[in-house]
């Protein structure tokens, strides 16, 4: 995923009291409206500081590098960047992006499962010496082009082995770490430590009992081998919620005690992506066309075979643009319609589709809205997860814009933490925002 080197110049809306989030998006909808109806991102950085501070609270012992992948729009990774965290990149761009923030090699590592030759000779070249590798392919690439490397065997875990058919599973057993030490040995590759992952998507955190005694055994392995081994990383699959954080602490922090005591000289380190961005970045979609249809035409949900209509709507954003995620997994996300309208007013079943016209492009297959008019805007949160990759040359797709703002409250507490706007953050320019709406005041967005 490229980065946005053209928005490195971008501003933050500075929110009075009294302002909110649902004030600024009000006036951009109002602004798109009479301009073009493009669609729109509004990110909010306070959100993230909030998430930093809620992980320095409970989990102050594991120190965070985030997944650049997710989200590499340059506000994020400054503000990242200027909160301290690593990075953890898949690329060479992502690595130049974060370098150019001021970000020390010692603060980044290359976690692509399946790295390019070249770009194991960048990291090589710029300092970038920690990665990942799971099979002795990845270790022979690892030790002809990069001498200094300092890699972490990426081990399986339970919820992964033999996963669900279709999803890339990375990951090496315990049966094959001696194998891989053995190899590392041989081509005099210095193995550092193990990474695990668990997904977001599996509900047991007992998975990290298992996780965490594999990574204890390969620790006691290499050390057979005579490595040196300080790093365990444990990888992300962390959702953004304080319950979820409490509740994956309170299985492994007792794990770490026994296994990786504090004074073991072992760093503990993970990779948190959408945790940082999801909740920080509201998508604003135009509606551009319609259809009626007969109910029946839903596979699933609604009022199947009732008399109402249902609706087809398509939006002026979808799957080949910030929906890309859609296309591997389901919607985080629930549509809110933007308009007013009356409490008692029906409700239709309702599909939502991107602008291709592509069978794939569906964004929403059934839900209950009521009718919409081309031109009418739906809301969408949790939208800072893998939504800003490049537009597809599919079609005409117009990336959309993105407005940052932070409220006073929350720009305060960052530089009552020690950061300033002239330290890390020098593309950060605050303005003052002008926009005073109340929550009474509704735009037309007729089209």
């Amino acid at each position: 995923m490229k980065g946005f080197i053209d928005d490195a110049n971008y501003s933050v809306g500075l929110l009075d009291e009294g302002t909110n989030l649902g004030n600024v998006i009000d006036n951009y909808v109002y602004e798109h409206t009479l301009t073009g109806k493009n669609a729109f991102f509004v990110g909010d950085l306070g959100k993230i500081v909030k998430k930093h501070s809620q992980w320095q609270n409970i989990v102050a012992q594991i120190k965070p590098f985030y997944t650049v992948k997710c989200n590499s729009t340059p506000a994020v990774l400054e503000i990242l960047a200027a909160l301290g965290t690593g990075f953890a990149c898949s690329s060479k761009t992502e690595m130049a992006l974060v370098q150019e923030l001021g970000v020390s090699p010692e603060n980044i590592i290359y976690i692509s499962p399946c790295k390019q030759v070249s770009q194991i000779k960048y990291a090589a070249k710029v300092g970038v010496n920690i990665m990942t590798c799971d099979n002795e392919v990845e270790l022979k690439k690892i030790a002809r082009n990069h001498p200094n490397a300092k890699v972490l065997l990426h081990i399986a875990t339970e919820d992964n082995i033999g996963g669900e058919e279709g999803n890339m599973k990375f990951g090496t057993t315990l049966k094959n770490c001696r194998h891989l030490l053995e190899c590392a040995k041989e081509l005099d590759v210095q193995i550092i430590g193990v990474k695990f992952h668990v997904s977001s998507a599996c509900k047991e955190s007992q998975v990290y009992v298992h996780a965490l005694s594999d990574a204890r055994c390969v620790f006691d392995m290499a050390g057979e081998f005579g490595f040196t081994m300080n790093m365990l990383d444990i990888g992300g699959g962390f959702t953004g919620t304080e319950f979820q954080l409490e509740e994956v602490n309170h299985v492994i922090s007792p794990l770490l005690d026994v296994y990786f005591p504090e004074g073991s000289g072992i760093k503990i380190i993970s990779e948190p992506g959408s945790y940082y961005v999801s909740s920080a970045f509201t998508l604003a979609v135009n509606i551009i066309a319609k259809k009626v249809v007969e109910n029946d035409k839903f596979s699933s949900g609604g009022k199947t075979g009732s008399d109402e209509p249902a609706f087809m709507y398509y939006m002026n954003d979808g799957v080949y643009g910030s929906f890309a995620s859609k296309l591997s997994e389901d919607l985080n996300t629930i549509p809110e319609v933007h308009k007013k309208y009356k409490e008692d007013e029906p409700l239709f079943t309702s599909s939502l589709w991107g602008p291709s016209c592509d069978e794939l492009d569906q964004i929403v297959e059934s839900c209950l809205l009521p009718e919409l008019n081309v031109g009418d805007w739906l809301i969408f949160d949790n939208m800072g997860a893998d939504s800003f990759h490049e537009p597809s040359a599919f079609n005409d797709f117009q990336r959309p814009a993105i407005y940052y703002m932070m409220s006073y409250n929350d720009w305060y507490e960052m530089q009552d933490s020690g950061i300033t706007s002239d330290t890390m953050m020098k593309n950060f320019f605050f303005v003052p925002s002008c926009i005073q709406l109340s929550q009474e005041d509704s735009f037309s967005t007729e089209a």
